[in-house]
């Protein structure tokens, strides 16, 4: 691909991912425009973006727009509860009529109502083209690491894990339900497995203490991780970086690893480990191309970024399930409930003081269209990013439902508490709580992207990052 091309598609990604956004804005702030119009108020702007207009036009008396600060859009609806602060508008001139509270949670509640059905509509259309399988149905045992929390508990290759903290599993990664996400989203100092084993008549319960990866301090925290991974039948090499022992070897993507120095892997997590520590002796690979066995020999170096890295060949393994994935076609509404499921989770254990999951765990504007840009190069990407549109809208929908200031839940909470008390609450005070709120949500949307940005630094193959080995 000539250096034309690769910029023409590096621009083609990146309005993509710019159009996802605005659509998916604009279509949760077009149920507050319609219900607006529905229920007679007065429309004063419709804008996309917070902040004062770098683009605007009025039609028929509204003010349709663009702002400057990325963070969402907004109906300006002098009737509802103030908010010129945030939206960079101006009083109305005259005192326009008051609407009932009724009026204001129609209104409110639209934009979430809008958001769900676009993640309906995302999920039917996911239905019927499908997605990737992205679930590892196996729940046995395939690796322990040496000196792992796994292998202190006493876990053995062969071991079917059964519960995780009495939950029941049903598969190794890929649901909420998996062994993985299960580890990732424990709560407590240990993590109690029910494991059965071949020659044990009764389940055992291994109790098991877990590590997190170690990141910088402008990264995002660890998971955790207890040091075992799945069985799978054989492992395929991809991600070779450019210059790296690996590609000046002669490896290609969607090589399937037989064996290096003879010995067999079923585990990425085996394999990188055997790689550090041969350190910088030459290994010998048994691998199989477009069906037919081939031997390569590469020797690991140390790179020349990140400084501070042992020997690396720069290549990533990836288990067999997760190449030439089979298309599937799960129900609308299972997609979801599942992500619906899957926010209360998280939400559950950001909150929770004994998770491993915190605030720096979400993420904002930058994280969540890094993550569509990523999934858009991808063979079946545009299937993997309409079904991120499900959870994406689902969260939108939940998230805005939540009873603080300046979030269309806040509005409800407002109209209920005026229904209550026969008035609304005083301007000042609310519009000085608004502006607070925005503000706690604008540095909260500041820190989570500081995260977004930072782990892009220090990630990678082989736990690296950007990993560069030669200066050509």
């Amino acid at each position: 691909m000539t250096m034309l091309a690769t910029i023409l598609q590096v621009i083609l990604l990146l309005l993509v991912v710019v159009t996802l956004f605005n659509i998916i804005i604009f279509v949760h702030e077009l149920g507050h425009f319609w219900a607006a119009k529905w229920r007679g108020l007065q429309i004063d702007r419709f804008q996309i973006w917070f902040g004062k207009p770098i683009w605007s036009k009025t039609i028929n008396g509204v003010q349709y727009g663009l702002g400057w600060l990325p963070f969402g859009g907004f109906v300006a609806l002098p009737q509802m509860a103030p908010m010129e602060a945030l939206e960079g508008g101006e009083r109305p001139a005259k005192t326009l009529p008051p609407i009932s509270p009724l009026d204001k949670i129609i209104v409110a509640f639209a934009g979430p109502l809008f958001s769900m059905l676009l993640a309906l509509l995302s999920a039917a259309l996911v239905w019927q083209v499908g997605k990737p399988a992205d679930f590892i149905p196996s729940q046995v045992v395939g690796a322990v690491l040496e000196d792992s929390p796994a292998a202190k508990a006493g876990f053995l290759t062969g071991d079917k894990i059964t519960q995780i903290n009495g939950a029941p599993v049903n598969g190794f990664a890929g649901s909420l339900d998996s062994i993985v996400e299960g580890i990732i989203l424990s709560k407590g100092k240990q993590i109690e497995f029910t494991v059965e084993r071949k020659g044990q008549a009764e389940p055992l319960k291994l109790v098991s203490e877990f590590e997190t990866e170690k990141t910088k301090w402008f990264q995002r925290g660890g998971l955790r991780q207890v040091g075992i991974g799945p069985e799978f039948d054989h492992l395929e090499l991809g991600g070779i970086v450019k210059g790296s022992p690996a590609e000046k070897a002669g490896f290609k993507s969607g090589d399937t690893l037989v064996s290096m120095n003879g010995q067999k892997f079923i585990d990425s997590e085996t394999a990188v480990a055997f790689i550090k520590a041969a350190g910088t002796q030459a290994l010998e690979f048994e691998i199989i191309r477009h069906g037919k066995p081939l031997s390569l020999t590469a020797t690991p170096v140390v790179p020349k970024l990140p400084a501070g890295k042992g020997p690396m060949l720069g290549l990533a393994f990836y288990p067999a399930p997760f190449q030439n994935r089979e298309i599937v076609h799960p129900g609308p509404f299972q997609q979801v409930s599942d992500s619906l499921r899957m926010m209360w989770t998280t939400i559950n254990r950001v909150a929770a003081p004994d998770s491993s999951i915190g605030v720096g765990h979400l993420s904002g504007p930058v994280g969540i269209g890094s993550l569509i840009y990523d999934l858009l190069q991808l063979e079946n990407g545009w299937r993997m990013v309409l079904a991120f549109m499900v959870l994406f809208n689902v969260n939108l929908a939940v998230l805005n439902m939540l009873p603080f200031p300046v979030l269309d839940g806040g509005h409800i909470t407002l109209a209920i508490l005026e229904k209550i008390f026969g008035r609304p609450v005083k301007a000042k005070p609310l519009e000085v709580l608004q502006t607070a709120c925005a503000l706690a949500l604008i540095s909260l949307m500041l820190f989570v992207t500081s995260k977004d940005i930072g782990d892009k630094f220090g990630r990678g193959p082989e736990g690296g990052g950007k990993i560069v080995f030669s200066e050509d």
